[in-house]
């Protein structure tokens, strides 16, 4: 099944030249079918790259998705065009009466300020307390998931010793949970953080269990006992050429950053990358819809609660 996204977004075009299958609004409405409604609030501040990699991943589906992008009024990004927002994002205001079948809440470059001096933090700390009545289920990527973890749980988080930047080893510990259907024991998956959760004070905690670590990125997976919140401190999203962009654009503003770990061949920058985490990516996303979504989201979508 296509995935039905706004008329016109940049990322149309771009994932059909990858032969991946989607369709416009115009279009699916003629399909009588019940589509699932997915709202993505992007915190990134290039929003038209994190719109593409979540698209090209969501589509790889046999369900139809009805995706809404979702801004907040406290913040307003200044990397992407006010008329993109305009024409593809609608404000919390405007959707926070409906109900969803699914959220995910990205990451943002603002994980080394407290939680509370993000300028959009009070409106985040809504959107977290609605989402906990009026979504199925709820995926949280990087600083959304250390932050979503915060507020549920005041679980918190710690600087690191130096950024956490490359593609890292990372071993199963709960392997019969659906999440990991079709996965490999060992998988791959990139991460971009200053900052970590640690998996002591997550235990801690009775409604949380840690589903997946890295030796050398720490905890990865977190779920909620009921399944219903996914938390993720790296970035399986992320397309070939996103660490590589990091890298050359820290570089280029005299930055001090290492070359990411595991990443390029013989861990030189005049190599293309080396993408060892798609299989993952598009097999925890396509677990997370059918299985947390999609056959826990009730039919009628005003019964979710």
């Amino acid at each position: 099944m296509p995935l039905n996204i706004p008329d016109k977004l940049p990322a149309i075009e771009l994932l059909k030249k990858e032969n991946i299958f989607v369709i416009d609004h115009s279009r699916a409405k003629s399909q009588d079918i019940r589509p699932l409604k997915i709202a993505i609030l992007n915190l990134m501040p290039i929003k038209i790259t994190t719109e593409t990699d979540l698209i090209r991943l969501l589509s790889n589906s046999p369900l139809q998705i009805e995706i809404d992008f979702i801004k907040t009024k406290s913040h307003t990004s200044k990397n992407t065009p006010i008329e993109h927002l305009m024409q593809f994002y609608v404000d919390f205001d405007n959707i926070k009466k409906h109900k969803y079948d699914g959220l995910i809440i990205t990451g943002a470059p603002v994980e080394q300020l407290e939680y509370e001096d993000v300028n959009y933090w009070d409106e985040l700390c809504e959107i977290f307390d609605w989402a906990k009545e009026n979504v199925t289920a709820r995926m949280f990527i990087c600083w959304g998931a250390c932050a979503a973890l915060y507020h549920y749980y005041k679980v918190p988080k710690h600087a690191t010793e130096k950024k956490v930047f490359g593609v890292f080893e990372h071993r199963v510990l709960e392997p019969l949970n659906p999440i990991f259907r079709g996965f490999d024991d060992i998988f791959y998956v990139p991460h971009s953080r200053h900052t970590e959760v640690l998996k002591s004070e997550i235990q801690k905690v009775d409604d949380l269990k840690v589903l997946a670590e890295s030796k050398d990125a720490g905890v990865y997976m977190v779920m909620t006992k009921d399944g219903r919140d996914l938390f993720l401190t790296g970035h399986a999203e992320y397309n070939p050429l996103t660490l590589d962009n990091e890298y050359k654009r820290d570089l280029s503003k005299g930055l001090k950053i290492d070359v990411p770990i595991n990443y390029y061949p013989y861990d030189d920058a005049d190599f293309k990358p080396v993408v060892r985490w798609r299989s993952t990516a598009n097999l925890m996303f396509n677990n997370w819809l059918n299985y947390f979504v999609y056959q826990a989201t009730p039919f009628n979508i005003n019964d979710i609660k």
